[in-house]
């Protein structure tokens, strides 16, 4: 089964805690502050595998969770980092937050990698903390939190060339044709639900990869049947196959199929419907086909037009011939397919918000839930210095404005206080 969407969840390593610790050998007396910092949180990567072929992996396992740094140690040893976190992806995967709706990334080079989520940094050990006034400081820090997020990711195949058509026009027997590959075969519509490849050797050392797409409907740009799923995959193609039943089976006209298709690629992607096309005018063994033929050669004009039977292999190999020599003429995959993955940052947000709720005062932000979280709240110097950043990032004087009293609570994150006046007063 071909799966082209999955939602993962992934949560790098927080950093390891800082040591709060002293020397103490026999002939250094009052030895100084000897706390290591602790190590850097894994990050979690994603790398492309061209090995793979889907996102079905991800259908048993979407969760996915670095390991933390080493806390820090005694005698200014520092902890270990955490290695990094791979998740191996197919080629051709977009990476979405799923919060914001932002690409992190394309890729679709082997071995292209970028981080998705950031392991948090170690904190730091008491020795970091000493100054000429307080030369032997019971501080440290906890270590930094990993970023975590939803992730979507959106597979579209890497394929040379795609089959585009009506359902049930003969793209998959086709495909069957020139190919080892074996999609399902069925006289009913979508029998082809999911996207197949497969790699035509066409001569002379020439080859190209082939996928066979779901059908198109009418309103596939809108979603319709198969619309998005068919369309996304398309997009990659250098070059399309438009299979027509020239025998018109189903009763349709296979001009009018002809200008459907057109009109469902240029609605979705202008780009898309300029893709160069040749028509494989397929079932060409079947009554009716060559007078079809040849009025739809008057209607069409100027088009590339091969006359085929997909069944019988009538005119197949004049087609892959002619397809593979389009593709010696086409310029590769646009060269800003290959440049490294950007991961976008987020939008800068306030320092910090202030809400009352329930009696007490709920201060929220990034930086002020960081700081939390990488307080040693076990340590009175450590209490001293929280309080110190706090009325530094301006939030006491701001509570003081909305009117807090001795006494009060105030919530950042998950830890509760008590608010107390002028605790880091020097």
């Amino acid at each position: 089964m071909f799966v082209d969407t999955a939602k993962i969840f992934v949560k790098a390593g927080d950093g390891g805690n800082g040591a709060i610790a002293f020397r103490r050998e026999k002939y250094v007396p009052r030895g100084g502050p000897a706390g290591g910092d602790g190590g850097r949180g894994g990050n979690v990567v994603l790398v492309v595998d061209e090995g793979l072929r889907t996102l079905m992996d991800f259908r048993y396992q979407r969760h996915f969770k670095a390991q933390r740094g080493e806390n820090g140690r005694n005698k200014n040893q520092h902890g270990a980092d955490a290695e990094d976190l791979i998740i191996r992806v197919p080629p051709g995967t977009l990476v979405y937050d799923e919060k914001t709706g932002r690409l992190l990334a394309d890729l679709t080079r082997h071995q292209q990698q970028v981080i998705v989520a950031k392991g948090g940094r170690g904190g730091r050990g008491n020795a970091r903390f000493a100054s000429a006034s307080n030369p032997a400081p019971y501080i440290s820090e906890n270590g930094e939190p990993g970023e975590e997020r939803w992730l979507i990711l959106e597979l579209k195949l890497l394929a040379d060339v795609g089959l585009i058509g009506f359902p049930s026009v003969g793209k998959s027997t086709l495909l069957a044709a020139v190919s080892a590959a074996r999609p399902k075969i069925a006289a009913y519509h979508f029998t082809t639900l999911t996207p197949n490849l497969g790699v035509v050797d066409a001569g002379d050392g020439q080859s190209f990869v082939l996928a066979d797409l779901p059908g198109l409907i009418e309103g596939a740009h809108q979603g319709v049947g198969l619309g998005h799923e068919f369309l996304r995959h398309a997009e990659r193609t250098r070059c399309l196959i438009h299979v027509i039943d020239m025998a018109a089976t189903e009763g349709r006209d296979p001009y009018q199929d002809y200008l459907l298709i057109n009109q469902e690629l240029e609605l979705y992607s202008p780009a898309l419907a300029k893709r160069p096309q040749v028509i494989a005018a397929n079932k060409m063994d079947l009554p009716e086909a060559a007078k079809n033929l040849e009025i739809f050669r008057r209607q069409v004009g100027e088009v590339p037009i091969y006359p085929i039977s997909a069944a019988t292999g009538q005119g197949v190999k004049e087609l892959v011939r002619a397809v593979a020599g389009m593709l010696q003429e086409l310029p590769e995959p646009s060269p800003a397919e290959a440049e490294e993955p950007v991961v976008f940052t987020p939008e800068e947000e306030e320092p910090f918000t202030i809400r009352k709720e329930d009696g007490r005062f709920v201060v929220e932000g990034e930086r002020v839930e960081k700081l939390v979280k990488m307080t040693n709240f076990n340590h009175h110097d450590s209490i001293l210095r929280f309080s110190r950043i706090i009325r530094r990032m301006g939030i006491e004087e701001a509570l003081v404005n909305l009117g807090i009293e001795e006494g009060d609570t105030v919530q950042i994150g998950d830890y509760q206080f008590e608010y107390t006046r002028g605790l880091d007063a020097d």
